[in-house]
């Protein structure tokens, strides 16, 4: 027998560096540097007009002098709670129609094709008429952000039911499970993982909704900043704001792909 010790745990794994760790961050982080030296370098050749267009240097020092002031975290704290009201009503109401209309075949042809018709209709343009019914205040922000945002989780929902393993139906209910067993063990559980990918993508609609309702009729708020900025050409801080938006959404997308992963795990790379 040979007399030499066996590696441990820590010394067999291959040691991964932090490039090797973090590429896919390095390499998004890497593009965006890449795009704003690009925005950055064109004036260097084409003639800067303020009215028209700003640098990246001059949004960066906007968006410093906002954030010190506390401009910036007035309005998007105005903007966000019409977003929490009309995003959580969208997931109240969404999941469980869409849930309902994936499991029972007749309210699905029923409800279908008012479903496919608002969800294909330019919604934006009901913004104004929103805004005449329900004022210009939280309630008619969050009604338009709810229409906006709550289709994705109806049809996501939906196809999470269609996509349930038949098997676990029919195991369930040989066991003498009831109708509420079948939605609380079996149908809710399998469609988590589609909400969670319906949210995604009802995140930015539902920023869009904010900005178009404050475009409309507002007096505060961070659409309303950008339309007042724009209206007065201080580009540099319409853009700033415009970042911030792009910020938020990054960050609320990445952050329900992370809680996908930590709960469904076996859902990676899919």
């Amino acid at each position: 027998m040979s007399s030499e010790a066996l590696p441990t745990a820590d010394e067999a794994a291959p040691h991964v560096g932090f490039v090797e760790q973090n590429r896919n961050l390095l390499l998004g982080l890497l593009s965006v540097a890449l795009f704003l030296g690009a925005w950055q370098a064109i004036f260097l050749i084409v003639p800067f007009n303020p009215l028209f267009i700003s640098k990246p240097t001059l949004i960066a020092a906007s968006f410093y002098e906002m954030v010190t002031s506390g401009d910036l975290f007035r309005d998007l704290a105005v903007s966000s709670v019409p977003f929490i009201y009309g995003f959580g009503a969208a997931i109240v109401v969404g999941v469980p129609v869409g849930i309902v209309m994936g499991w029972r075949p007749r309210v699905s042809y029923a409800l279908d094709p008012l479903m496919i018709i608002f969800y294909a209709s330019p919604l934006v343009a009901l913004a104004p008429l929103v805004i005449v019914f329900f004022g210009v205040g939280v309630s008619g922000k969050a009604i338009i952000i709810f229409l906006l945002s709550v289709f994705p989780f109806v049809f996501n929902a939906q196809a999470g039911v269609r996509a349930v393993d038949r098997l676990l139906i029919n195991v369930v209910r040989s066991l003498g499970g009831t109708e509420k067993d079948l939605y609380l063990k079996v149908i809710l559980p399998s469609v988590l993982p589609y909400i969670v990918a319906g949210a995604r993508i009802a995140i930015g609609r539902g920023l869009i909704g904010v900005l178009v309702a404050e475009f409309f009729a507002a007096s505060e708020g961070i659409g309303y900043a950008i339309a007042r900025f724009g209206d007065l050409f201080a580009l540099d801080k319409m853009f700033a704001c415009i970042f911030a938006i792009m910020i938020i959404a990054v960050v609320m997308t990445e952050g329900i792909r992370w809680a996908e992963r930590a709960a469904f795990p076996w859902r990676v790379g899919q």
